[in-house]
This record gives structure tokens, C-alpha cells and sequence, in this order.
């Protein structure tokens, strides 16, 4: 595998859409476990719950000060660091005796998680040029997704029985993985930036580039629409306990209930896999008009609402062995697919209302790289990932409440499905602040472009007098065509 060669740049976007995973998966194995870890530690599941939500809140905040190290430094040493602090804090989570070390354990392994998604995203983004960004970043949304969905199933599959188990195996696994990013391509800043071709460039990020960044309104529309984006998805976070209640609701046992759970949340998520169609169509539209994703995401998850007010009321008939190993449970929830219409049903309208609000995902990462410098991308994201964090963190907290609110009104399961569809509600403000965005981004992406143009004309200019580097300050008044002339097949490399 030659170095920087082909196959050895596809190797290392696959190592890091596997790291992104894996911060998923550690995050999305402890909910389908609240009732069994509480019970662990003699605690109620709000507790447990706690422990997700400040992980969420943790991690959001760690993003930041190693997005800025990482545009700052080396990225490779600052994403191992992360690596292994959150696969540390994972085992101890599977070695706790009590509440409180377990809760420290998490707020450990979330710090580590910080470094992952943000270095990583600004590595990845140097990796693909323009016009594929829309489909890569589908596949690094998706990771997220997949991670998130093969943590809820390995909580609840290998959980069930031991809760601590899916949290050693989880730690190993990302061992494996930090060992996999070590033959990873270590690739320059903008490397993929079709105005930097032929050029070292090599900027790094300073404190006082934060005004810089802000005045970039598109930024602020990326950054913000997260609030209530995750709001949304903090919310589907308790998928799995709505349908191991409706399990319990028909007479199942509470242990094949948390498997029943793991496994109709899995199936109803896998909608997500079609981001990559929203990866596309985003490219496809962006070719015609720098609005294309912005447009493509707004449109995405404002279609989506209806669908999700329908989704969680549509009744479900659970015709599974009570008691049954976890295969024999797994094979009877996939034979009511077919053999049950309710469940078919749910299935479907799951899997059209996830397609539409995951062309959210790889659009959002592409705007980021198309209106800010490779410079400036790992902070920006880990600014939008901060937001992201509290709007998650928010979500899971105040639909708990709700939950507990709609009980008196509407016995369970049927105050899950109520406060669940509520909360669907929040796409809406988000799709309108990325038809806010696409207002703005053809400006920021050609103000960018022309800065990147006016940079690589200096260090031409430079390595051609052999003389020092020069800095580049503000935005240079460069009268140039957008970025998205350089958008075009054939464009990038």
C-alpha cells in the first residue's frame, strides 16, 4: 500500500469512520441497561440516565478544546489521546462496584470522546475533495448512526443477562481500532482543496480567528440548527425503553422485553442508512447551485415530521417466545416484519422518516468544509457539536420529564408514544435554519475560496523567491468565481 497512494487514503477514511462509530456505540450501550445498571447499584433508572446526559454535555465540551488543539497541533497524537481516555473510562465502566464510580467512569470516557468526532471530522474533510463531499460524509454520518444503533443491540443483546459485558467488549474493540489508526494516512491540512493544489499549506488555527469564523453566517445557522435537531434525536434515545414497555404492556417478561426493545429500536432506525441518498442528492444539487444542501436538508427534515407524529401511534402486535434465547428472540421479531401488518407498517414509515431527516447528517458536514478554511473545520464542528450536545443532553432530560407528566394522563406505554411524537416537533425550527443557511452560503463559500486562492498565490510567490511564509489576514478583497464553479466533476483530485 503505497503512502498517501489511493488505497492507502481509502483505508484511513474507513479507520476513522470506524473511530466515529465507536464513540457512538460507547455512548448508545447504556440506555437499553438503565433498569439492569440501576438495579446494579440500587438506584432508580433516572439516575443511569443522568450519567447519558452529562456524557452527552461532557463530551460536547471536551469537542472543543481538542478541535482547537487538533487544528492547532498535530491531529494524529491528540486524536490517540482521546482514543484511550474514552477507552479507559469505558472498561472501568464494566469494572464499577457503585453509582458513583460508574458516573465518574462516564464522564472519563466522555472527555475522551470529545477528540474523536471533531479531530477526525477535519482529518476526513481533507481527505475528500468538493464535489464528493456530500456522498464521504453520508458514509461518516451513517457511522454515527450505525454506532449509535450497534450500541443500543449490543446493550441490549449481550446486556441483558450481564450488564457489564458490553462495555469490556466495547473497550477492546476500540483498542483494535486505535491500533488500526496507527498505519493511517497522516494527511496535510487541505490536501484535497482543489485552490491548494501544488502548495504546502500548512495554517493553523489562532484565538483570535473565532470573530472570523462567527462572521460567517452561514456558520451560525450550522452551528445553532443542532439545538433543536438533537432535541429531536435526544428524544429517540428512549426508543428501546417505548417498545420493551409495549412489550411488557402485552405480559412479556422484563428480560426478554429489554431484548424485544434493543431489537425493534435497531430495525426502526436502519432508515438512517439511507443518508447516503441524501449524501448524494446534496452533491448532485450543490453542482447546480451553492444552495443545493442546504436546501436538501431543510426540505429533509421539515418532510419528515408527519411521519414521525404518525409512527409512534400506530399499534404493534409482539408475537414472540416469552423467555426464549436472544437468536430465537431476534428470528421471531424479524418473522413479525412479514408476518404481522402492524409491525410492517411501523417498520416502513420508520425507515421513510429516518431517510428524510438523515439527509440532515452528510449535508451539515459538507457546508462546514465548503465555507470555512481546513484550518478552521474542527472547531467550527466542535462548535456545532457543543450545541449538538446540550440539544441532546436537553432532549433526553426534558422527555423524561415529559414522560413522567404524561403519565397521569395517558397510562403506558401510551405517554412514551405521546411525549416521543411531541418532540418530533423541534425538526421544524431546524429545517428553517438551513433554508436560513442557504441564503448565506454562496457568499461564505466564495469569500472562502477567494482567501484560499489568495493564500496559495503568496506561498507560490514564496517557494518561488525561496523566502518565508507570509501571514494572510482577514478576507483579501480576490474578485473570483465561487467555490462551487470547483464543484464540478473533474474539478477536484
Amino acid at each position: 500500500m503505497t503512502r498517501g497512494g489511493s488505497a492507502h487514503r481509502a483505508y484511513s477514511v474507513v479507520v476513522f469512520v470506524v473511530l466515529a462509530s465507536l464513540d457512538n456505540v460507547a455512548i448508545g450501550l447504556v440506555p437499553p441497561l438503565y433498569g439492569s445498571i440501576g438495579a446494579a447499584f440500587g438506584v432508580g433508572s433516572g439516575h443511569i440516565a443522568l450519567a447519558t446526559t452529562i456524557m452527552f454535555l461532557i463530551s460536547a465540551v471536551a469537542a472543543i478544546g481538542f478541535a482547537y488543539a487538533g487544528d492547532r497541533t498535530d491531529r494524529k497524537p491528540v486524536l490517540i489521546l482521546g482514543t484511550l481516555i474514552w477507552i479507559a473510562g469505558t472498561a472501568w465502566s464494566g469494572f464499577s462496584e457503585s453509582y458513583p464510580s460508574f458516573l465518574t467512569s462516564q464522564i472519563v470516557a466522555a472527555f475522551g470522546l470529545g477528540a474523536v468526532a471533531s479531530v477526525s471530522f477535519a482529518v476526513v474533510s481533507d481527505l475528500i475533495s468538493p464535489r464528493r463531499r456530500g456522498l464521504v460524509m453520508s458514509f461518516w454520518g451513517l457511522s454515527q448512526g450505525v454506532g449509535t444503533l450497534a450500541g443500543t443491540l449490543i446493550g441490549g443483546l449481550l446486556g441483558h443477562a450481564d450488564w457489564r459485558r458490553p462495555f469490556l467488549i466495547t473497550a477492546v474493540v476500540g483498542v483494535v481500532a486505535t491500533v488500526a489508526y496507527l498505519f493511517t494516512y497522516n494527511v496535510p491540512r487541505g490536501d484535497s482543496q482543489p485552490e491548494l493544489a501544488g502548495v504546502e499549506y500548512d495554517e493553523r488555527i489562532h484565538h483570535d480567528h473565532l470573530p472570523l469564523i462567527l462572521r460567517r453566517r452561514t456558520n451560525i445557522w450550522l452551528i445553532l440548527q443542532g439545538s433543536t435537531a438533537q432535541i429531536a434525536l435526544g428524544s429517540l434515545v428512549w426508543l428501546p425503553v417505548l417498545f420493551q414497555v409495549r412489550a411488557e404492556d402485552q405480559g412479556y417478561s422484563a428480560g426478554t422485553a429489554i431484548v424485544i426493545g434493543s431489537v425493534f429500536a435497531t430495525l426502526f432506525q436502519a432508515g438512517g442508512a439511507l443518508s447516503i441518498l441524501g449524501g448524494l442528492v446534496g452533491d448532485r444539487l450543490q453542482r447546480r447551485t451553492p444552495r443545493g444542501r442546504s436546501l436538501v436538508a431543510a426540505v429533509g427534515v421539515l418532510a419528515a415530521v408527519p411521519f414521525y407524529m404518525v409512527l409512534f401511534f400506530v399499534p404493534m402486535r409482539i408475537d414472540v417466545p416469552d423467555g426464549a434465547g436472544t437468536g430465537g428472540i431476534i428470528q421471531a421479531v424479524l418473522a413479525d416484519v412479514f408476518t404481522e401488518p402492524t409491525v410492517g407498517l411501523c417498520l416502513a414509515v420508520a425507515v421513510f422518516a429516518l431517510m428524510l431527516t438523515s439527509a440532515n447528517s452528510p449535508n451539515w458536514f459538507a457546508l462546514i468544509a465548503d465555507v470555512n478554511p481546513p484550518e478552521h473545520r474542527g472547531t467550527v464542528y466542535s462548535l456545532g457539536n457543543l450545541v449538538n450536545g446540550f440539544g441532546r443532553a436537553g432532549g433526553n432530560i426534558m422527555v423524561a420529564a415529559a414522560f413522567r407528566g404524561l403519565a397521569g394522563a395517558f397510562p403506558p406505554p401510551l405517554n412514551y408514544a405521546v411525549g416521543l411524537a411531541a418532540f418530533q416537533l423541534f425538526w421544524v425550527p431546524t429545517g428553517v435554519m438551513f433554508w436560513l443557511a442557504s441564503r448565506t452560503v454562496a457568499r461564505d463559500m466564495a469569500d472562502t475560496h477567494a482567501a484560499l486562492l489568495a493564500r496559495a498565490a503568496q506561498l507560490e510567490g514564496a517557494q518561488l523567491e525561496g523566502g518565508p511564509d507570509g501571514d494572510v489576514g482577514g478576507d483579501p478583497p480576490v474578485a473570483v468565481e465561487g467555490l462551487a464553479a470547483h464543484q464540478k466533476p473533474g474539478a477536484g483530485r
